[in-house]
């Protein structure tokens, strides 16, 4: 297709599909649904900033008449000055925006923009650019933001999975370094250094299939040499450190803090099971009914792997808290890690939620926070 000197452009498929889109019969688009729809577009094809705020000022221009297509007609002067952009850059990102079919050009007889008026001074008519595609494509952008949303949960839960395999395989050495010392555990050693050194950090990188598998390999086959090496446990004698009479007492000597954890594990009613669950619905990740205290117990325990939190974090809240306090606590601060991943794009600002969790219960501890009304609010933040 020859070019016109005026200014005309290349035709292209993309252009003649993004065409084809249009509202449904008598639609009247508001700017403020335009602009809802391009964000969800800037989303779904994760636009650089320069792509978004081109594609704003775009549908900032729309002046929502009553036409059946969603024509603008901006210079790119005004776009240069209302964007910091070049005129470069402009005509780049409008390239790419219709290679997108974000948007259908409409050109005039000499390739400029503008818009046309008739006798009374109305305005009837536009060349310029079709805003259609990005309303009438709504729905491609619900599903792709969905996809992106499950993708996201799916990656997550294959981090999780690693967390809690390095975590398994790293207590199965510390394990046969203290019971069986003249064991050569070199190999395993060696596989869980090269595996930490080619897993990726929690982020936006996919975590390759076989990193995965060799995680749970190596805990399969450290935990399997552990348990040969114990014999299934025959072979490893029971030291008895109780120097006592067997008649005194078992709980003679045994920390009297420990008394006082049975007796808290009777919570207020108003730190309720019920309302757990309904303040932290991740406690589903669990896998298991949560009915009572004890679930929820076991619970805290199953998905403090999934804080990246050390044993040590957990047995401080035990002592700190009680055992029941510190599974609600971990409960808590995985809901807060993924609500704010939802809320931005699951990139948490948690960056380190076992962290966050001591300090969590330390605070608990000292007063400062009140476990109960933070889940009320909570329960009432995803209510309302």
């Amino acid at each position: 297709m020859q070019l016109a000197s005026s200014g005309g452009r290349r035709l292209r498929h993309v252009a003649l599909a993004a065409r084809k889109l249009a509202l449904e019969d008598g639609r009247t688009v508001t700017r403020k649904e335009l602009s809802a729809a391009a964000r969800e577009a800037g989303k779904a094809l994760d636009l650089r900033p320069a792509q978004r705020a081109v594609l704003s000022e775009l549908v900032a221009c729309w002046g929502e008449q009553e036409w059946e297509r969603l024509l603008v007609w901006p210079s790119n002067d005004y776009l240069m000055s209302r964007t910091g952009l070049t005129e470069r850059a402009i005509r780049r990102i409008l390239r790419q925006f219709i290679d997108l079919q974000l948007i259908a050009p409409k050109d005039s007889p000499n390739g400029k923009r503008y818009a046309v008026k008739d006798l009374a001074g109305q305005v009837v008519d536009a060349f310029g650019f079709d805003l259609t595609p990005v309303y009438a494509r709504r729905g491609d952008w619900a599903v792709v933001l969905m996809e992106q949303k499950q993708l996201r949960e799916v990656q997550k839960r294959a981090f999780d999975e690693v967390t809690i395999c390095r975590r398994a395989a790293e207590e199965a050495l510390s394990a046969l370094s203290e019971h069986f010392p003249d064991v050569d555990r070199s190999e395993f050693e060696t596989r869980l250094k090269a595996l930490q050194t080619r897993t990726p950090a929690r982020s936006r990188i996919t975590l390759p299939a076989d990193v995965l598998y060799a995680w749970q390999l190596l805990r399969t086959d450290v935990e399997e040499f552990f348990y040969e090496a114990g014999k299934a446990g025959l072979g490893v004698l029971h030291i008895n450190d109780n120097k006592g009479s067997p008649s005194e007492s078992c709980n003679k000597g045994f920390p009297k803090k420990a008394e006082a954890v049975r007796h808290s594990e009777q919570m207020p009613e108003h730190l309720s099971p019920e309302l757990i669950l309904e303040a932290c619905p991740t406690v589903s990740n669990y896998g298991q009914p949560v009915r009572d205290l004890a679930d929820i117990v076991a619970a805290g325990r199953y998905l403090r792997a999934s804080l990246g939190a050390n044993e040590s974090a957990w047995a401080e809240a035990v002592e700190g808290l009680g055992t029941v306090r510190a599974a609600i606590a971990v409960i808590y601060v995985l809901q807060l890690y993924e609500d704010d991943a939802a809320r931005n794009g699951g990139d948490s600002r948690i960056k380190n939620p076992g962290g966050y969790f001591r300090a969590l219960t330390r605070m608990v501890k000292s007063g400062k926070i009140d476990l109960a009304v933070e889940l009320l609010a909570m329960r009432r933040r995803r209510m309302s």
